[in-house]
């Protein structure tokens, strides 16, 4: 008999108990002190109610927690010793039929893992979609994780531990996060188109007008149009694909939406990508109801948000705000291609361009759902964060002049080595950002120029990326880096050049768009935590024409980002979907 809610709520303490037996591994305790936190209002509830209590149990309880569960594919599996659940979810992800050299290996990790950590090893191996891992995926995060600090480790492992709990709970319940697949599959399908050099590789690389990216516009134009049902869809000057959905009225105000479909270089799937299929998903949602809204809802997959291929970054959404540089037009990438010809060889139209700007006065507002590429809500067992701010940000590419001469032959007090005083510098900027807590400073590139062993370095390009949640405590950072950098060439007799690529303003969520994303969170039964956003969005571009707020979406693998390790579950994705579909109620409501 599947489960639901209300009679749990009203089941009495040991029938409670009874219902949810062996949801964790041989810890009854576990469902015993969750009944004492009834009524749930929803499924999220109670799964986050089991999080607390292991949480609130203390680590002895929690290392015991770890230790009842079996080996992967360990002697329990061979001898079929394991519970139901246990032994259903590793036949499903094939470890009952392991060949003899993985067996071997596995066998040899459990013991490894047993020898460092001294409790076994645990992984959800139903994977953040449920359907099962495959073997060379376990064997890979078993060989990753053996080099986890301990505490991490311990971490993790009850991160899975709770991940395992909500698969069994999920099929107890029926429950289905449909919505949640959904989002998963289109990020797996886009996934697949991959800029050359990377794509041989495995990796998701997909860089400003690429054939890869073109690839990818035209696929969200597909489903935009043929699955999700919006009415009207297509790609605009810069490569933004846009779908609206119409209201009720055609000419009503509209909700603005979306992220962007562009990453990094060896990227995860969901960063920018996962706050388009969100929307989708809710637009799929209305449309197979046939239901409309007493708005309009706009999506917009921009076309480029990284700065990954030119150094200007934020193009899709500057245009949407009136703010694209036409300056950029003349910048080069790497293989010598200026911006301008890109776009003319994608047959955009570069004079439409300044028409990309949006009328504020038609638009309600913007909203963006973003993983959030940190271990935050991770780390408090929290699917859904919402944003407070988004720090204000800016960029330098700098490069340092000395001479280059002779490794040998140059004695240590006659070097004008540029590599050293950069160096020099990126200490200071580690130091100077660490004396605040709302500044981080990076150095995400740093290279020797035509670099030898035997040469000293006469040149050293980098990057600087310094960040704060306030402008004022940004451009202070940035005065005394700049600063430091002027003592620093001036006292090695170097030179320097400095080049601004970009300028971001901090930008707050608008109160009351922020108070819809708490309200959203909270009638899944979840708590509304807020935080601040240390990473650029579009929406802080948005934000420069119309208020925004955004909705954070915890990430796997301690919340890593920019990494092919990024994922999140369906479950947690199918939370976003039916928070963002609140929202809309919510507007829906207000405008009646």
């Amino acid at each position: 008999m599947r489960l639901t809610i209300e009679p749990l709520n009203a089941a009495s303490r040991d029938e409670f108990a009874r219902r949810l037996d062996g949801i964790y591994e041989h810890s009854p305790w576990i469902v015993e002190h969750a009944a004492a936190r009834r009524p749930f209002a929803s499924l999220a509830q109670l799964k986050l109610a089991l999080v607390e209590v292991v949480r609130d149990a203390g680590r002895d309880a929690q290392l015991a927690l770890i230790r009842a569960h079996p080996e992967l594919a360990g002697p329990a599996t061979a001898a079929n010793a394991l519970p139901a659940e246990s032994a259903h979810e590793q036949v499903k992800a094939g470890l009952a039929e392991c060949t003899p050299e993985q067996s071997a290996r596995l066998q040899k990790l459990n013991a490894d893992y047993r020898a460092k950590f001294g409790f076994p090893f645990v992984l959800a191996v139903l994977g953040p979609r449920g359907t099962g891992l495959s073997k060379a995926e376990i064997i890979a995060t078993f060989e990753r994780r053996l080099g986890h600090h301990p505490d991490y480790e311990f971490a993790e492992c009850l991160r899975n531990i709770h991940r395992i709990a909500e698969l069994r709970l999920d099929d107890r319940f029926g429950f289905e996060p449909a919505l949640g697949n959904r989002v998963l599959d289109w990020a797996e399908a886009l996934a697949r188109h991959s800029d050359p050099g990377y794509a041989e590789r495995g990796q998701l690389t997909v860089t400003y007008l690429t054939a890869a990216h073109r690839a990818c516009a035209r696929q969200l134009v597909d489903w935009m149009r043929a699955e999700c049902g919006f009415d009207e869809v297509g790609t605009d000057a810069v490569g933004n694909v846009v779908g609206v959905y119409h209201g009720t009225d055609t000419y009503a105000k509209r909700l603005l939406t979306g992220s962007h479909y562009d990453t990094v270089r060896n990227a995860g799937r969901y960063d920018g990508r996962l706050g388009i299929f969100v929307p989708m998903a809710c637009v799929r949602e209305l449309a197979r109801a046939r239901r409309r809204l007493p708005f309009g809802l706009e999506v917009v997959g921009f076309a480029e948000e990284e700065g990954q291929r030119y150094k200007a970054g934020f193009l899709g959404s500057s245009a949407l705000t009136g703010h694209f540089d036409a300056a950029w037009l003349d910048q080069r990438d790497a293989d010598g291609v200026p911006m301008r010809a890109a776009i003319e060889r994608a047959g955009l139209a570069i004079a439409d361009i300044p028409r990309l700007a949006r009328d504020a006065s038609k638009y309600l507002g913007f909203v963006e759902v973003h993983i959030e590429q940190g271990p935050v809500l991770n780390e408090l067992d929290l699917p859904l964060g919402i944003v407070t701010s988004i720090n204000g940000g800016v960029r330098f590419l700098v490069e340092i002049i000395g001479m280059a001469s002779h490794a040998g032959t140059t004695p240590m007090d006659r070097r004008r080595d540029a590599a050293v005083a950069a160096a020099e510098l990126l200490l200071y900027v580690e130091k100077r950002a660490g004396s605040e807590p709302a500044v981080v400073g990076t150095a995400g590139m740093l290279e020797v120029p035509n670099g030898s062993i035997n040469v000293v370095p006469g040149r050293c390009r980098f990057s600087l990326d310094l960040r704060a949640t306030t402008d004022a405590a940004r451009d202070a950072c940035t005065r005394d880096v700049l600063a430091e950098l002027a003592r620093i060439c001036e006292r090695r007799g170097l030179r320097c050049t400095i080049e601004e690529t970009m300028r971001l303003a901090a930008a707050p969520s608008a109160p009351a768009w922020q108070a819809r994303w708490e309200r959203a969170v909270q009638s899944l039964g979840l708590p509304a935590h807020r935080m601040p956003c240390g990473a650029g969005h579009d929406a802080m571009k948005l934000a420069q024409i119309m208020p925004q707020a955004m909705l954070f979406v915890r990430g796997l693998n301690a919340g890593i980002s920019h990494n092919p390790l990024e994922a999140i579950t369906n479950d947690d994705a199918d939370l976003a979907v039916r928070a963002y579909l609140n929202l809309l109620e919510q507007l829906t409501a207000e405008s009646g």
